[in-house]
């Protein structure tokens, strides 16, 4: 197997495959977008809500919000608690919420939540966790495509910011080797 880097930046990582089956270039695609852990707000506390928009509805676009996710540092059971208070007239962005851990940050503070106007307050608290896009898309640290030429496979993975894309890719390594582990264990006590 070879592999040659075509591209390296924050914005993409592209990579060519050769001497490799699909079977094996497809589990690493997979493994980058529904294998890698990263944080996602996954609880919403609303302790005032005087918008015209439901709490599900805000919770949600809240909940799609890219988390910086440190590559080290941080286990499954670990939350990061993200508090916003804002009141009207103002456009509410990801930048206001403020996170207890000055590493676990929003991955984009441009992001619109929601405009509040005149007089109308949102005060909640956000506890992000850990977890995987296979769990939901919101954990998903970005896309991973390939496409067959010849005799290799060209690989492009793009990030929604929780991470660098070539740090994607390597966490996927790494899960796909837990998950073998896994397997063999299984096996060896048939």
């Amino acid at each position: 197997m070879k592999i040659d880097v075509l591209e390296n930046n924050d914005t993409v990582f592209r990579f060519s495959i050769s001497g490799a089956s699909t079977i094996m270039v497809n589990a690493i695609r997979r493994a980058a977008m529904n294998a890698v852990k990263t944080f996602a707000i996954d609880k919403i506390t609303f302790y005032e809500n005087t918008t015209a928009m439901f709490d599900e509805y805000i919770s949600h676009r809240i909940g799609l919000v890219p988390i910086k996710t440190p590559s080290k540092g941080y286990s499954d059971t670990d939350e990061v608690v993200f508090t916003l208070d804002a009141t009207g007239p103002k456009t509410v962005y990801s930048g206001d919420l403020e996170a207890s851990d000055k590493d676990v940050r929003v991955a984009n503070e441009a992001i619109p939540i929601i405009k509040l106007a005149e007089g109308q307050k949102l005060r909640i608290e956000c506890k992000a966790v850990m977890g995987t896009g296979a769990r939901h898309s919101k954990f998903q640290p970005g896309l991973a495509t390939y496409d067959k030429e010849k005799e290799a496979y060209n690989f492009y993975v793009e990030p929604f910011g929780q991470m660098p894309p070539k740090e994607i890719v390597n966490k996927a390594f790494e899960a796909i080797k837990e998950e073998l582990k896994d397997v063999e264990k299984e096996t060896k006590k048939l």
